[in-house]
């Protein structure tokens, strides 16, 4: 039943990342400094390959929050959701202002890609909790 979870999860948190890119995908990609092609998609053309990686990466995750909620004791919705905010919140989004910070990223892409990484480690928080 572990696997059917962590599954769910990343199929959740990969799907809100769908509309949240999809609905941000202009000031992402100004804030990455990507040229659009004529159909308003980046120009460098990412192949199914990243789309494949960025849903392991997803599985990935939410297989060891799957684990440290195990060992918390975390059970039910709100901790789920809860724990979920605070590892994207107060683990991930440091991690990554670090990154941008060395790199000379802008503010707006750590907002969009911070917030991206906190409200889907809550949906996968919630999914886990929920099974």
């Amino acid at each position: 039943m572990e696997i059917v979870s962590v599954i769910v999860a990343a199929i959740a948190a990969y799907a809100f990342g769908s509309v949240w890119y999809m609905v941000l995908a202009k000031p992402w990609m100004a804030a990455a400094g990507l040229e659009a092609d004529e159909n308003g998609r980046p120009a460098n053309g990412a192949g199914a390959a990243v789309f494949v990686a960025a849903f392991i990466s997803t599985v990935v995750v939410a297989g060891m929050m799957r684990h440290i909620f195990a060992l918390a004791g975390i059970d039910g919705a709100v901790k789920g959701l809860i724990a979920g905010l605070g590892l994207g919140l107060f683990i991930v989004v440091p991690w990554i202002a670090t990154n941008y910070g060395f790199s000379g990223r802008p503010r707006n892409l750590l907002l969009i890609d911070g917030g991206y990484a906190t409200i889907g480690c809550a949906v996968i928080g919630l999914v886990l909790a929920l099974f």
